[in-house]
C-alpha cells in the first residue's frame, strides 16, 4: 500500500495470474486508487497488463511507476518499466492509460539481475520540472551473472501524456560502489535457506542471492541536492549477513552489520535489519538502525518486538512485502510493518505495525 501524498490519496496493489477475466497465459496488476483520503472508503479500480512477478511500485508526480519481472512462455524476459497514468486514475477515468518498456537480459544480464527498482516520492517538495523518474538495479561481480564490478545501475524515464504518449527510457549509468558480496556461504551450497531460528530444523531464505535492491527506492529533494536511499541484503563479513545501504547523492554507501555471531537475511526498508542470530539462533525479530548525516553510524540499533516463535513453512520466505515509510504529515516519523510469529507455526503469523522517530528531529 501506497500513499500519494500530493493529491492525499491511497493506492492498493495485487497482481494476479489468469483468470475468469483474463486470457490464459496473461498477467495483470490490480491497482486501485482511493475515491477520497479515507484508506476505509470506495476505491477506483483498475487493472493493467502486466508482468506476473515482484511487482514494485513508486508515486510520482505525473504517473505512477511500476517494476516487475517479465517472463515468456518459461524462461526469463527482462524486467518491464510501467508508467500508469496517475491524473485520470485519481479522477476514476476508466481510459487510464500505460506506458511501459521491457528491457531483456540480452548479452549482459547482470543488468536487469533480478529486478529494479522504482522511485517513490517523499517530502513536501516535488522534483524538479521536467526530471525524469529514476529506476535503480545493483549488480555483483560475485554474483551468478558475470558482472564485471560491483555498482549500482541508474535509469532515466521520462512520460508525457500528450493524446498520444510518449516516453525515453535511457541507461545505465553505472556507479561502481565498494566492494560487497550478495552470495551468503548457505549449506549446502547454492541453498537460498541459511539463516537458523530456535525450535525448528527449517531455516528462513536470506534473499541475498537475489541480485537487486530491497524495496523501498526512497527519493527526497532536498532543495540543494536529491536524494534517493535503498538497501541491499550481502554478506556482510565472511558469514556475517547485514545490508548495504546506498545514498545516490553522490557516489556515497555504507555496509551495517552487528559483531561477529549475528546473522541477518535480507530485508525491504533502507537502514533496517530484519533477523540476527547471536551465539545461538534467535527468533525473528525487528531492529531498525537509523541513520543521522552527521553521524551515520551512531544511532545504534532499537528492537521494535522480540518474536516469540519461528516459522516452519519449507518455502522460507519472509517478510518479502515489508515496507518502511516516512509519515508525510509530520516528516520525522517512520512507519514500519512486516509479519511476526507469537508462536512457531507454518504460517500462524501475525501482522507487526510500529511507528518510531528520531530525537531531535522538527516537522
Amino acid at each position: 500500500m501506497l500513499h500519494d501524498q500530493l493529491a492525499d490519496r491511497w493506492i492498493l496493489t495485487q497482481f494476479t495470474t489468469a483468470g475468469l477475466a483474463v486470457p490464459a497465459g496473461t498477467f495483470c496488476n490490480c491497482v486501485a486508487v482511493s475515491a477520497t483520503a479515507d484508506p476505509t472508503g470506495s476505491y477506483y479500480r483498475y487493472a493493467f497488463s502486466t508482468g506476473p512477478d515482484f511487482p514494485k511500485y513508486g508515486v510520482w508526480p505525473n504517473a505512477y511507476f511500476a517494476t516487475t519481472r517479465e517472463f515468456g512462455q518459461v524462461d526469463f524476459a527482462g524486467i518491464g518499466v510501467y508508467a500508469l497514468e496517475r491524473a485520470k486514475m485519481l479522477r476514476g477515468n476508466p481510459a487510464a492509460r500505460a506506458v511501459s518498456v521491457l528491457v531483456p537480459p540480452g548479452a549482459q544480464p547482470w543488468i536487469t539481475g533480478d529486478g529494479w527498482l522504482p522511485a517513490d516520492w517523499d517530502g513536501n517538495r516535488r522534483p524538479p520540472a521536467g526530471s525524469p523518474h529514476y529506476i535503480v538495479g545493483t549488480q555483483d561481480d560475485e554474483g551468478p551473472y558475470g558482472a564485471p564490478f560491483d555498482a549500482i545501475n541508474l535509469f532515466r524515464f521520462n512520460v508525457s501524456w500528450a493524446p498520444t504518449p510518449t516516453a525515453t527510457f535511457t541507461g545505465p549509468e553505472q556507479l561502481p560502489v565498494a566492494e560487497f558480496d550478495s552470495i551468503y556461504p548457505c549449506t549446502p551450497p547454492g541453498s537460498r535457506n541459511c539463516i537458523p531460528q530456535p525450535d525448528t530444523d527449517q531455516n528462513l531464505d536470506i534473499l541475498s542471492y537475489r541480485q537487486r535492491p530491497t524495496w523501498r527506492l526512497a527519493y527526497r529533494n532536498f532543495g540543494t541536492y536529491q536524494s534517493l536511499v535503498t538497501s541491499q541484503s550481502v554478506e556482510a563479513r565472511p558469514g556475517i549477513a547485514g545490508m548495504r545501504w546506498y545514498e545516490l547523492r553522490r557516489p556515497r554507501q555504507r555496509t551495517h552489520s552487528l559483531p561477529a555471531g549475528h546473522l541477518r537475511p535480507g530485508q525491504h526498508g533502507p537502514r533496517l535489519q530484519r533477523v540476527q542470530r547471536d551465539h545461538l539462533p534467535r527468533h525473528p525479530l525487528h531492529r531498525p538502525a537509523p541513520q543521522r548525516r552527521a553521524q551515520p553510524d551512531a544511532q545504534g540499533e532499537g528492537t521494535i518486538v522480540e518474536g516469540s516463535g519461528s516459522q516452519t513453512d519449507p518455502a522460507a520466505r519472509w517478510g518479502d512485502y515489508t515496507a518502511m515509510h516516512i509519515d508525510p504529515v509530520d516528516n520525522c516519523r517512520f512507519w514500519y510493518t512486516n509479519q511476526c510469529y507469537a508462536v512457531t507455526s507454518p504460517r500462524n503469523w501475525q501482522t507487526r505495525i510500529a511507528a518510531f522517530r528520531l530525537p531531535g528531529c522538527t516537522s
